[in-house]
């Protein structure tokens, strides 16, 4: 069995379809009027951006904390080039550079409440050596 979708919810519908297309890979599969999208990467896993307007609220969503969505690079230079590429755009707020994480390298930024990382595949055959599931917790 395979994780196909996921829903997400924001206020801003619109800036997630453009952050999620421009800056992560996603395709555009169809927006309703601005209060739902579906989105597709690799043809292989849905995301759907849900507008908070759907829920008859008009505040930012809430994520419980360390609630975050995360993806893979292949290497540093990577995880710097979609860095270099998002840091100025105005409707993200970076949480700091590039830098060492668990056993990694990568860097957080938010979306309106939604954690996003951007890392370099610790599962990867390049990483430089192997996971320690138990560093992953620490």
């Amino acid at each position: 069995m395979e994780l196909n979708h996921i829903n997400l919810v924001v206020k801003n519908v619109n800036h997630a379809i453009e952050l999620f297309q421009k800056y992560l890979d996603f395709e555009l599969v169809t927006n309703r009027n601005s209060k739902m999208a579906v989105m597709q990467n690799n043809g292989n896993f849905a995301l759907v951006i849900w507008g908070q307007v759907l829920n008859n609220e008009d505040k930012l969503p809430d994520y419980p904390a360390n609630f975050h969505i995360g993806f893979y690079k292949e290497d540093e230079a990577a995880v710097h080039q979609v860095f270099n590429n998002i840091k100025n755009e105005s409707y993200v707020m970076m949480d700091g550079e590039p830098r060492k994480i668990r056993n990694t390298f990568g860097f957080y930024f938010y979306y309106e409440n939604l954690m996003i990382e951007i890392s370099v595949n610790p599962f990867s055959t390049k990483a430089k050596k192997p996971v320690d599931f138990n560093q992953l917790l620490t």
